[in-house]
């Protein structure tokens, strides 16, 4: 058994996924390199793509975006149950708390049909992020508009407005890059809660309190909190300088799987840098190159997607506090592929451990216990 103990089940394959996988360092979704779908496809099209076996044709596709239209309104009770969570609650607890609770309005009559359902959950999710913000901020939570795009759909219900082009492309990129991740804890959390035989919304609420550990998600969120402390690529040169010298952490870089850098990090940045230039940011991209360059080429430590969507978020208008939210808000779909994948050739997950306690010891009667 030691030959074979392996802490963290690094390196362990624990099951087959047609899913998706890092071939040779390149992200595919179902055969598709991420690269060619974050160029020609939409986030729509790669959430059908993940929950079905290829890419929607357009008939397909404006179907699909219908039926996601047709269940963004958040059931009465939730927004109620929304209100009565203190401001002070982070969102990941509040997403947890609330799909739980949108999973006794489960609007699909066939317990096996998990497609729908994952729809259905993955219009609910966006919709609690936009109304939780709202209510965060004095507001009451908006209706949807049938037709926008799902990004464009998650920054209008938020923010009131209906976003430019540019703003709406970025986040549906984000989700694009966020959607799926092949055997990541959270996914994995999900498929073993599948392998009891429990419900898609349980393996969700599960998947969820995975990434709220800051070993998994939020890594944007700390990404950002590190850039915002310089107000100058002078300051963060200084401190990136002092941080190589004493072994500080640098959030946002290194990744177990990409040895030689995240290629949906250099796939987020050339978009960043548009919408940098648009809102005349420079300063933020002078920022984030000068803790960049001594961690490429100095420590050959390479930025993961965490470290361009953390200021992307931030130049699109959005407080840290959402920036996990909305990668559950993409992964949904992927943890939900992954849940039919399960379901379809399911065995229960049942992994053996590694004893280190006392040896076989007798128990004494308490009297003369010491």
């Amino acid at each position: 058994m030691s030959d074979n103990y392996k802490p963290g089940l690094e390196g362990v394959i624990a099951g087959d996924t047609a899913v998706a996988c890092v071939d040779q360092g390149v992200l595919l979704y179902r055969g598709y390199p991420i690269e060619q779908l974050a160029e020609k496809a939409t986030f729509e099209e790669c959430a059908y793509l993940l929950l079905n076996d290829d890419l929607p044709n357009a008939t397909e596709l404006a179907t699909f975006k219908k039926e996601l239209d047709s269940f963004r309104a958040l059931p009465k009770q939730v927004v109620d149950a929304l209100r009565l969570i203190p401001n002070n609650v982070p969102m990941m607890d509040v997403l947890r708390s609330m799909v739980s609770m949108t999973g006794h309005f489960d609007p699909v009559s066939d317990p096996a049909d998990n497609k729908r359902r994952a729809i259905w959950l993955t219009a609910q999710i966006a919709g609690i992020i936009a109304a939780r913000y709202r209510l965060l901020n004095g507001q009451e939570p908006i209706a949807a508009i049938p037709g926008l795009s799902h990004a464009a759909q998650i920054l209008y219900q938020a923010q009131g407005t209906e976003p430019d082009a540019l703003s709406a492309k970025l986040l549906d990129l984000t989700l694009m890059l966020y959607a799926e991740h092949e055997f990541n804890a959270s996914t994995f959390t999900a498929r073993v809660i599948c392998s009891t035989m429990s419900d898609l919304v349980s393996a969700i609420v599960g998947a969820i309190g995975a990434l709220k550990g800051p070993l998994h998600g939020g890594a944007n969120e700390a990404a950002m909190d590190m850039l915002k402390q310089f107000k100058s690529g002078e300051e963060a040169k200084a401190w990136i300088k002092d941080a190589l010298a004493n072994k500080k952490k640098v959030m946002g870089f290194g990744h177990r799987v990409y040895k030689n850098g995240d290629h949906r990090a250099q796939i987020l940045e050339v978009e960043l840098r548009k919408l940098a230039a648009s809102k005349n940011q420079q300063v933020w991209m002078d920022i984030y190159d000068a803790i960049k360059e001594p961690m490429v080429n100095e420590k050959h430590i390479f930025p993961n997607v965490d470290y361009p969507c953390g200021l992307t978020y931030y130049l699109l208008g959005l407080p840290l506090d959402l920036y996990t939210p909305l990668f559950v808000a993409a992964r949904i779909t992927g943890w939900s592929a992954h849940f039919i994948e399960q379901a379809a050739n399911n065995r229960i997950y049942r992994p053996l451990s590694k004893y280190v306690g006392p040896a076989l010891r007798s128990v004494t009667p308490i009297s003369v216990r010491a």
